[in-house]
């Protein structure tokens, strides 16, 4: 049912200044989605997407932990699945583009976690 990590996301006052300091670290390419004044930025490292998005204080507040995506084949199946053994819906499902759909949930540990999937 479940697949292979796809993204680990972190929240951050400035995304695209992280997705660069991080670049440099790793020695890879920061791509850039900009829409008006939201800015999602991210790097991909051995095939996984390491994003980096605007911090909100109501939904991922500043120092929060990065949120692990995992790759699921049904989204909804999973989504339905989890919150029927104690998650809670925390954001989306969303799609993001054509292929992709993303959500997020928090497990009963208060641990946020992402799901990516058709």
């Amino acid at each position: 049912m479940f697949g292979p990590v796809t993204t680990v996301m972190t929240f951050t006052d400035d995304p695209e200044k992280s997705a660069r300091w991080w670049a440099a670290q790793l020695g890879a390419d920061v791509h850039l989605d900009i829409d008006g004044e939201s800015v999602y930025a991210w790097l991909t490292v051995a095939g996984v997407e390491i994003g980096f998005h605007q911090a909100d204080d109501d939904r991922n507040p500043r120092g929060g932990s990065p949120v692990v995506y995992w790759a699921v084949t049904n989204l909804d199946a999973v989504r339905g699945h989890l919150l029927a053994a104690g998650c809670v819906h925390h954001r989306g499902p969303l799609t993001v583009s054509e292929r992709r759909r993303i959500c997020q949930i928090i497990d009963p540990f208060g641990t946020v976690i992402g799901l990516e999937g058709p």
